[in-house]
């Protein structure tokens, strides 16, 4: 490798397709917006989630976020819906759910007997390849650690909300690219990748465009506080388009 080269990156790729996903954006009253990509927040829940952490699990998951990288890949837009909701959670046979261990969950707290109002927004038939890397990569969870995770989850997956189910495999595999773009980019398409131009976001350190006009920087919300359970601050990301990749499709 010349000296000038950067290490190639170990880079998990997913493929997030479902009937429903919605990619959390700032809150605003009963409101909730869904934001055009998913974020490190969701992509950090996401993984939290396969290992079977928990939201005590605060420092984990701060550490988590900090480390992780993402590129994601637009492969089917999808249709933007809004669901109004309206809930008594005060209702006796809303105070208990179930766990993946068959035990009972009870609802606590103030939001555990009150009627809730919300508008939810969601993408309907969306498709997106996700690319991410950990920083450093030695820590752990490593890389293989998070890919057996969401191989062999310790609780069921969701991508945003629990109603969002994924309607495939989360994983397609592991590869090695000069950058977390360049990887997303030469991912293998889906079959149900839509044609022309597709939407590609990725970090503002990963890789500069060579020029305005072939990628535009913007920031993005989607950093939390995971003890507060809050959104905070914010992170700049490129954002350009790319033809579909030529590589045939990944059988999906």
């Amino acid at each position: 490798m010349a000296e000038h080269e950067a290490p190639a990156l170990d880079v998990l790729l997913l493929r997030f397709d479902a009937p429903l996903m919605s990619f959390g954006g700032v809150r605003v009253d009963e409101r909730g917006a869904t934001e055009p990509a998913p974020g490190l927040s969701l992509v950090t829940g996401l993984l939290a989630n396969a290992l079977g952490w928990e939201h005590r699990d605060a420092e984990r998951l701060e550490r988590l976020q900090e480390r992780l990288r993402l590129a994601v890949r637009r492969d089917r837009p999808g249709v933007l819906l809004e669901d109004f909701q309206t809930v008594d959670l005060g209702q006796p046979y809303m105070q208990a759910g179930w766990t993946t261990w068959h035990q009972p969950a009870q609802r606590h707290g103030a939001s555990g007997h009150a009627t809730h109002i919300r508008r939810r927004q969601y993408w309907a038939d969306a498709v997106y390849t996700v690319a991410l890397a950990l920083d450093p990569a030695a820590e752990e969870p490593t890389l293989a650690d998070l890919e057996r995770a969401l191989r062999e989850p310790e609780r069921p997956l969701f991508l945003g909300r629990k109603p969002c189910l994924p309607a495939s495999p989360l994983v397609i595999g592991r590869t090695r690219a000069a950058t977390l773009k360049d990887a997303v980019s030469e991912a293998p398409a889906s079959r149900r990748t839509a044609g022309g131009g597709l939407a590609v976001w990725w970090p503002e350190d990963d890789a500069p465009p060579p020029s305005p006009e072939t990628g535009d920087c913007q920031p993005v919300y989607d950093l939390r506080d995971w003890a507060n359970q809050v959104h905070v601050g914010r992170r700049f990301v490129y954002r350009s388009t790319i033809d579909v990749p030529e590589e045939a499709s990944d059988g999906e």
